[in-house]
């Protein structure tokens, strides 16, 4: 069994369809968080063996270990994203990051 459910993802507001886009924008954003940091600590190697491995541990333990996607559903069960319909553009949802 899937874990969290489609349910608990769009609260029964939301068709899979619009869970499938708004995950996908989601983890295209945490693709670009990644490549960013990525692309840090790239600038910062050096080119010895040992200190290019802590640079690359500073880049974000989910990013490295995590599928995006798997990410991207996380965040949306956590609440940390949240599903949103905007009527004015064919009612496609849009995933904002949760007000703090």
């Amino acid at each position: 069994m899937l874990y969290p459910t489609i349910s608990e993802l769009t609260k029964n507001e939301f068709n899979r369809y619009e869970l499938a886009l708004a995950t996908a924008k989601c983890a295209r954003k945490i693709t670009d968080e990644y490549v960013q940091q990525r692309e840090a600590a790239e600038k910062a190697s050096t080119g010895n063996k040992e200190t290019d491995r802590n640079l690359i541990n500073s880049i974000n333990k989910e990013y490295r270990d995590e599928k995006a996607v798997k990410n991207a559903i996380n965040r949306i069960h956590n609440g940390e994203y949240t599903l949103v319909r905007i009527e004015n553009e064919e009612e496609t949802p849009v995933v904002e990051e949760a007000a703090e």
